[in-house]
């Protein structure tokens, strides 16, 4: 497999977790192509490990549904699956609404305002067409109410689901279907400045339920490990 050109770009505190986040980074941005093939020593080499974090990156990774193996013949990049990605849009778009709810009576009016320049970069990154500033935008924007709600479980269901919908919405937030977001970051924001829990939870939930719209991306040229 190509593997990116900075070699032992890796810390060596928390070897375990910087190794899956770098690997589920490189899967969810493209750099590690649906299909690809992964190779041990390739990935130890790329990251400056050993192959024990790389293994147990890869049993995360593939409890997230973002890589395939087949003991003893391979271990690939998992192909796009509409059906899985529905299955943790669900999950996602629950998390998300419980977290608003949650959040809204404790939000403070500077994680308000932390919402509203979080959309404008989320915004701007959109005309700009720079892909990886609007997700990251994006992320900080909803990282706000999944924070002040204080709830562990949440968190923990995210940092599982969301990467796999993530390399759905690179594609949506390449295209005009994400420009919609927007504007219902905006009806967020104002729903949690006026104090509606419910209102500003069941916009959380359409927004990431919006996904749907890049759901019909035909990925059956997707390819397979023999």
């Amino acid at each position: 497999m190509p593997i990116p050109e900075d070699v032992g770009v890796i810390a060596r505190p928390l070897l375990r977790e910087n190794a899956y986040r770098s690997i589920r980074d490189a899967i969810v941005d493209g750099t590690l192509a649906p299909g690809e093939r992964l190779n041990d020593a390739e990935l130890a080499q790329w990251l400056g490990v050993s192959r024990t974090p790389i293994r147990e990156a890869l049993t995360r990774l593939e409890e997230s549904g973002l890589v395939q193996t087949k003991p003893g013949r391979y271990t690939i990049v998992s192909p796009l699956d509409t059906r899985a990605a529905r299955a943790a849009q669900t999950v996602t778009a629950a998390m998300h609404e419980l977290a608003v709810r949650e959040a809204v009576p404790h939000l403070s009016s500077a994680e308000i305002e932390a919402m509203r320049q979080a959309n404008v970069r989320f915004a701007g990154a959109l005309r700009a067409d720079e892909v990886d500033a609007a997700i990251a935008a994006d992320d900080e924007f909803h990282n706000v109410a999944v924070t002040a709600c204080a709830n562990p479980a949440v968190r923990t269901v995210l940092e599982q689901f969301t990467p796999v919908l993530r390399r759905l919405e690179r594609l949506r937030f390449s295209s005009l279907i994400g420009r919609g977001s927007v504007a219902t970051h905006d009806r967020i924001i104002a729903l949690c400045e006026a104090g509606d829990a419910e209102g500003a939870a069941a916009a959380a939930r359409d927004n990431w339920l919006s996904l749907s719209e890049v759901f019909d991306v035909d990925d059956s040229d997707a390819p397979r490990a023999q």
